[in-house]
């Protein structure tokens, strides 16, 4: 099956210099896709000039005229720049000639306008972001929501965790993926309500519940996807960040304090790059959109070209293994327990 992804090529710290790259490295590694190159064309072009790809029979240039910047409001990218390389890249997953959108973008303003023109799938109250973390079991904890909602009931966990079982049972290969709500312990007596109501949700769902889990249970790899609402998830996302480059930094300035360590570090290299390619945080870079109808990936605004590839590779294999498909059905199955409360329906309209 040929798939086609949408890339915006403007929007991040880097734009083009990055996005172009990283098109053109993933379209030489893997056979069968079309990459359509939303931006501005005559840039793109004179780009693709440059790196000497020109001619490529997959790139197609789908010319935008206008930028969503990472300080625009996400009222300005909404609303005024209804031409935007982000927004013209989700049209094209709307009108079907593209099956996943990539852009590293503008969060708040990506998730609004996918949210306004893609809608939410059948049962979905609010889409979340899903990411893959790795775990100490050589595999990746997938963990939501990562930002979207700071706010959630009881019935949004439950809906979460059906798209993150979803989503792992797609792109990991999971057959039945454990799942664990995120907690200040594993007792179920602990949490705050709308944990513990979200606790007995998901106990008597037909999810393979595994109860709760704490924060070092997701680079465990206790269950195969992790739960909570996307106040604590973002926390946990941005510290893990912030330790890792801490630890990255600690090592680097070991190996160079003087002449002795930075031969023990010349001798110990190819145990270092091994380590560094395991923890690697540009490999999983690309959270995916969940909720919505149609596949929206975002990368991290900072990436370069080797973490942009990475995030077209999951766009990729999300396409191709039908995660919006998979679910649709899965929330078919679980609707009548997602289904808002009337004071969660009174809340929503507020």
């Amino acid at each position: 099956m040929s798939i086609s992804l949408a890339i915006d090529c403007m929007s991040g710290d880097h734009g083009l210099q990055t996005t172009l790259p990283a098109a053109i490295a993933f379209h030489r590694s893997v056979e069968g896709v079309e990459l359509l190159l939303v931006g501005d064309g005559p840039a793109i072009l004179a780009e693709l000039r440059r790196l000497k790809a020109l001619g490529a029979p997959s790139f197609e240039i789908i010319h935008a005229s206008e930028v969503v910047w990472m300080d625009d409001p996400i009222e300005v990218a909404l609303r005024k720049k209804k031409d935007s390389s982000m927004r013209v890249a989700i049209n094209l997953v709307k009108e079907g000639r593209a099956q996943a959108a990539v852009s590293a973008g503008n969060t708040g303003a990506l998730m609004a306008i996918s949210r306004y023109v893609l809608k939410t799938l059948e049962g979905i109250d609010r889409p979340a972001i899903a990411m893959g973390l790795p775990n100490q079991r050589g595999g990746v904890t997938t963990m939501l929501d990562l930002g979207a909602n700071v706010d959630c009931l009881p019935e949004h966990l439950l809906q979460f965790a059906v798209m993150g079982s979803a989503l792992a049972a797609a792109v990991d290969g999971k057959q039945s993926p454990t799942v664990g709500l995120l907690n200040v312990g594993e007792e179920i007596i602990k949490g705050n309500e709308v944990v513990k109501q979200a606790g007995e949700l998901l106990r008597t769902s037909q999810l393979n519940f595994f109860g709760n889990i704490e924060g070092d249970d997701v680079y465990k790899g206790t269950t195969d996807v992790a739960v909570c609402d996307g106040f604590v998830g973002n926390i946990f996302l941005k510290s893990s960040e912030g330790l890792a480059q801490m630890l990255g930094g600690f090592i680097k300035e070991e190996f160079t304090r003087n002449w002795f360590s930075m031969v023990a570090a010349f001798i110990a290299l190819p145990v270092l790059k091994h380590f560094r390619a395991r923890v690697d945080h540009r490999r999983y870079n690309g959270a995916t959109l969940l909720g919505l109808r149609g596949l929206v990936l975002k990368s991290h605004g900072g990436a370069d070209a080797f973490a942009f590839e990475w995030a077209l590779r999951h766009a990729y294999d999300a396409a191709r293994n039908q995660v919006l498909e998979r679910i649709a059905a899965a929330m078919r199955e679980v609707t009548p327990m997602t289904a808002r409360t009337p004071a969660a329906a009174d809340e929503s309209s507020q």
